[in-house]
């Protein structure tokens, strides 16, 4: 995926973590989207209202999944799915990008 053809693009940004992660929403002509973002250094927790599926296309995170004891190392290449309703916990150790689908609800 190096890039998405026939899209629409948000134009305002979704700051989170006080700009720690900015991220922008890109809509497919299905009906589906997907957030393209950047995560600086830092410790950061989410929680999901749909299934996500979260691919890394550089940087290094750690992820704590939900039910889960043992943090997970994610690099370029490397992506985690999320269920819906869930909390997670990310550790950004160098500006990582990434891309997010989200699940249709």
């Amino acid at each position: 995926m190096s890039q998405f053809n026939n899209v629409a693009v948000d134009v305002a940004a979704n700051v989170y973590f006080d700009g720690g992660v900015i991220s922008r929403s890109v809509h497919f002509a299905d009906g589906s989207h997907k957030t393209l973002g950047v995560a600086l250094p830092g410790e950061y927790q989410f929680t999901t209202a749909v299934e996500e599926l979260m691919e890394f296309s550089s940087g290094k995170v750690e992820v704590l999944l939900p039910a889960e004891s043992a943090w997970q190392t994610i690099t370029a290449g490397m992506s985690f799915t999320v269920p819906a309703g869930a909390t997670f916990h990310l550790r950004v150790h160098s500006i990582s990008d990434y891309c997010c689908s989200y699940a249709r609800s």
